[in-house]
């Protein structure tokens, strides 16, 4: 019988150990969920503000690869969660828990840590990744799968059949329930929702599990050979004997603070450069797609001391400002000029410096009649005064920048220096 809803204790575990290779250079000194995003996030901001405006408040997040920056940003941005038994974000470093190796896909990640589990004692266990930039009330996805009275509920969404390469697929009867899974399938051979012959049910990588199936099918799965994976080796198996349903993601909506409508969901998978910078030049939008802006589903993150943003107006150039851009905490605009932009903390614009579609990390400087355009410029980076970035990728690459097959210059993360140190605190 599942519990009563008032009664329901859900923990949460957020795999945030992936590499994102095809975010090189922005993940050469840390892992794909600590990406800055947005002028003033990282990728993991996203699930752990779902999690926490959903009313799930007890999270572990595991790690592995490159795990620095993503630690000092949970310690920093998350610690107000505090550390009660029913409320925390606690990191938890991959420890070799059962035997000497590390996690061998994300199935043995959640096996290698099942004495956090087996402590909490959750009615069902969510385990969700950090990968994406998204917005969800996963409360919602949580009363479907008690309703149904699931095994296990996989949170799912529509595309295109031609773009099912990357996903896990669901084939689903009427009523929700899966019946096959297929994990990266050619789009020939993709498993098409009921009806619509062009179009797949694909696997978020979303999941919540019932406690004890969840315990019972890792056991089972640690004890043989695969992949170790749950789009690869739990699903599979699982839709063939168990009640496994899958949660429409497109159903889901927030609320908004004006008390009266609904924020329909969000979800971007920004594993490339190409679809990170288009993501977050979307945000640019006079009415983006995805909404910073809704303060009943606030996305939280660190918060710094900075000073307010200053503008510094060239008469002789009439330059001096930013225009259709997002412009964070003690960024100074001296004299330069930046149009459809992204600046983080502590971005200095120089006199005649020209900035147009890019996207500027913390404590960047654009040097005096720089030019920057297409481009990103990670943190501590310095563009010398009169050099130009993005308008030749054949003089970027000689200058030891990284061009992107989209065409996008990046210029990779620099040491801090003790200048750079102190404007960042």
């Amino acid at each position: 019988m599942s519990p009563s809803r008032g009664r329901q204790r859900i923990l949460a575990i957020v795999l945030a150990g992936g590499k994102g290779e095809r975010l090189y250079p922005l993940t050469k000194h840390r892992s794909k969920p600590s990406v800055p995003f947005g002028g003033r996030y990282r990728i993991i901001d996203f699930v752990l503000s779902n999690l926490v405006n959903s009313g799930i408040d007890a999270v572990y997040v595991l790690t592995q690869y490159k795990a620095q920056s993503l630690i000092t940003h949970i310690q920093r941005a998350w610690g107000f969660m505090g550390g009660t038994r029913e409320a925390f974000a606690t990191i938890v470093p991959a420890q070799m828990q059962m035997g000497d190796v590390w996690y061998r896909g994300t199935a043995d990640a959640i096996y290698q840590n099942l004495n956090l589990i087996e402590q909490f004692a959750p009615d069902a266990v969510a385990v969700f990744g950090a990968d994406h930039v998204y917005k969800m009330n996963i409360r919602q996805m949580a009363d479907f799968h008690f309703e149904h009275g699931a095994a296990a509920t996989v949170a799912c969404l529509p595309v295109e059949a031609e773009e099912v390469r990357q996903f896990g697929v669901a084939e689903v009867n009427a009523d929700l329930r899966i019946e096959r899974f297929v994990e990266k399938p050619l789009p020939a051979d993709a498993p098409r929702i009921p009806g619509q012959n062009d179009r797949s049910l694909v696997s978020m990588g979303n999941y919540i599990f019932d406690t004890n199936v969840l315990v019972d099918v890792l056991i089972q799965d640690a004890a043989q050979g695969g992949d170790h994976d749950f789009g690869k080796s739990i699903f599979p198996d699982m839709v063939q004997k168990m009640d496994v349903y899958a949660y429409d993601f497109t159903s889901n909506r927030l609320p908004v603070h004006r008390g009266y409508e609904v924020e329909r969901p969000y979800w971007r998978d920004v594993g490339t450069i190409a679809t990170y910078f288009e993501t977050n030049m979307d945000l640019r939008s006079v009415t983006p797609e995805l909404n910073l802006y809704n303060f009943a589903w606030p996305i939280m993150s660190a918060s710094f001391n900075t000073p307010p943003v200053k503008f510094v107006f060239d008469e002789a150039l009439r330059r001096g400002e930013a225009v259709q851009s997002l412009i964070t905490g003690g960024c100074i605009i001296a004299g330069g000029f930046v149009k459809d932009s992204i600046l983080s903390r502590n971005v200095v614009v120089d006199e005649q410096a020209h900035v147009n579609e890019a996207i500027l990390m913390d404590n960047v400087v654009i040097g005096r009649g720089a030019r920057v355009q297409r481009a990103i410029i990670d943190k501590n980076a310095h563009i010398p005064p009169g050099s130009t970035v993005g308008f030749d990728p054949d003089a970027d690459r000689a200058r030891g920048y990284h061009v992107d097959e989209s065409g996008i210059t990046i210029v990779a993360k620099a040491p801090e220096t003790p200048e750079s140190r102190a404007r960042y605190l």
